[in-house]
């Protein structure tokens, strides 16, 4: 787990290597055991390094193959590297080191673009070809790990946050009006490939781009299951999906204890979280540390889960750790996270997963984390009413349900240049969700949850607040293969049970049944929820600067209406109105956009 950064000039000039060094350095905190850089021709590649696998100097990046003239750097971890190091042995290739680094570079030596289809994990790479003077970039098939571009006449720049491009400099930092309205229309969800930064942009997940001396560039989409009934599980069973699920889920697990550190997990005391407890339990882990963070409770709403991970950790018998954080503590914590961030994120728990990743870099270097199974299981609270339209109907239940306002209500928020034509976010769901494939209309909308929604939501928000302490968080409900399986699992078993049906069947072999069986908890953080005094001071010193009133997004009636009111003010889905509109501008303003 890393962070890269990068240059290609397509105008004949030298990349700026000041430039690149400066990109490099901010991203010093994904990587605070190494840092390198590299230049040869119009091309020059820097690199910070955590040191998870191989943790020798000979493992560093950037990495070069000077026989076939290949370099790249990598940020991220390849669970079956060992496999495919013995493959590419098998194949003639001759290895330095132990690192999935070099099984990167070799894999690339041999498949060429196609390299990225037999790698297993998470990763984002740059691979520069000495001879032809290619950039070849990629990322994997869920977005787990960021990769930000920024282009400008003769160069484009890419790095694993944007605030590394802005230090880079010479990035449009004005604001894009669509990513604006997506951000205001999915609780600050901005798809690839935009970011609310006109001159940022990100590649997309499960895309190989080619980048030619010249300029020119190819995107190609590796992968994307279909969300229908394959044959090859025709005529299964409840029991036998059941039993399926939670055997990919067990090899999901296994693959992320590769490591040559120890591994922990966050403990929510949750379904998902619990589930990876007991399943590195059964693979013999010993001494398995633990992780749970709560919340000083406000306005009558609880804050922390203690009785649910506490009772996982007693059964288990995990080294447990848990952070009980105070609500004046979160006013002061919040510009950490805020600065962390690649991109403004308005989710309560952005901040408790930023302080609980200060708590468990202390520990352990490694975390498995529960992330994404709502997504991919259907457990959220609005799928049953997905379930019951036609396929043609559901863009609009979907657009209806899912977002926080409609476009006639952003009329009257944002100010009148801020204001995309049309409904966009409407539209994106619409185009998206008519893609090919998708039986039902839960499917789609799972198929838009999981390869939109989530990736710029909580696969974002782990992997910035995690890597900010230098802490690598993986995620076993986002291996590829358990992705594909639960895509093809029939909609109603993922239904069942009030959702996650299937996953409860398998959590009820390996777990207690009252973890089970507990309502579904939603990780509150209620300072911000509910607008505690020293958090409500640190939104309106924000929507009161200067640099804010220059920038004049909303409107000043609406501001004004959320400040009389701060917590009355509510999204369609329940966020904090004031909230989200004062995140934008904390974030702007952290990050020094005027």
């Amino acid at each position: 787990m890393c962070g890269l950064s990068g240059e290609i000039r397509f105008d004949g000039g030298r990349p700026d290597l000041a430039a690149v060094e400066r990109m490099t350095d901010r991203l010093a905190a994904r990587g605070p055991d190494g840092r390198g850089l590299w230049h040869r021709g119009a091309i020059a590649l820097g690199h910070r390094r955590l040191k998870i696998i191989d943790l020798s100097e000979r493992a560093a990046q950037p990495m070069t193959d000077e026989e076939t003239g290949l370099t790249c750097v990598f940020n991220g971890c390849i669970y079956n590297y060992k496999q495919l190091r013995e493959e590419l042995r098998g194949l003639g290739h001759r290895f330095a080191t132990t690192s999935d680094t070099e099984v990167v570079l070799k894999a690339y030596r041999q498949w060429g673009t196609d390299f990225v289809r037999h790698l297993v994990g998470m990763f984002a790479v740059a691979v520069a070809e000495h001879a032809t003077g290619r950039l070849v970039l990629a990322r994997d098939r869920l977005g787990i790990k960021p990769l930000y571009t920024a282009a400008r006449p003769g160069r484009l720049r890419f790095a694993s946050t944007l605030p590394a491009l802005l230090a880079g400099g010479e990035v449009d930092t004005s604001l894009d009006p669509v990513a604006v309205h997506h951000y205001m229309s999915w609780q600050s969800t901005v798809p690839a490939p935009r970011t609310v930064l006109a001159g940022g942009r990100k590649l997309p997940p499960a895309t190989v781009r080619v980048v030619e001396p010249d300029g020119r560039q190819q995107d190609h989409r590796y992968w994307q299951p279909s969300y229908t009934r394959r044959s090859a599980f025709a005529g299964m069973d409840a029991e036998e999906w059941r039993d399926a699920v939670l055997a990919a889920l067990r090899t999901a697990v296994r693959r992320r204890m590769v490591a040559d550190v120890p591994v922990g997990v966050l403990l929510s005391g949750g379904l998902d979280s619990s589930l990876i407890v007991a399943l590195l339990a059964e693979e013999g882990q010993q001494d398995l540390a633990t992780f749970s963070v709560g919340f000083e409770s406000e306005a009558d709403e609880e804050g922390d889960e203690f009785r649910y991970s506490d009772r996982v950790a007693r059964h288990f018998e995990t080294d447990h750790h848990q952070l009980l954080v105070p609500s004046d503590r979160v006013s002061t914590a919040l510009d950490g996270a805020v600065a962390a961030m690649s991109e403004p994120m308005t989710s309560h728990d952005v901040v408790a997963f930023h302080l609980l990743s200060e708590l468990v870099s202390k520990e352990v270097s490694v975390v498995q984390s529960g992330q994404g199974a709502d997504e991919v299981f259907g457990g959220y609270h609005w799928y049953p009413a997905l379930a019951e339209v036609s396929r043609e109907d559901e863009p609009e239940r979907y657009a209806d349900v899912y977002s926080d306002r409609p476009h006639s209500e952003l009329a009257k928020i944002l100010q009148p240049h801020m204001l995309a034509e049309g409904d966009p976010s409407r539209r994106y769901i619409h185009t998206h969700m008519a893609e090919p494939g998708a039986e039902t209309a839960l499917d789609a909308a799972l198929r838009t949850e999981t390869h939109v929604m989530m990736i710029d939501d909580p696969v974002k928000r782990v992997d910035n607040m995690t890597m900010d302490w230098g802490l690598e968080a993986r995620v076993p409900f986002l291996d590829h293969e358990l992705v594909e399986l639960a895509a093809a699992c029939p909609p109603e078993l993922k239904l069942a049970q009030g959702g996650k049906g299937v996953l409860k069947d398998a959590g009820r072999t390996v777990l207690p049944r009252e973890i089970v069986d507990r309502p579904k908890g939603y990780f509150p953080v209620p300072a911000i929820r509910h607008m505690a005094a020293p958090v409500l001071g640190r939104v309106r010193e924000a929507l009161n600067a200067p640099a804010a009133r220059r920038r004049g997004i909303f409107r000043d009636e609406y501001i004004a209406s959320l400040l009389r009111a701060p917590d009355d003010h509510r999204t369609n889905r329940g966020a904090n109105a004031l909230w989200q509109v004062a995140l934008l501008e904390i974030w702007l303003q952290t990050h020094g956009i005027d």
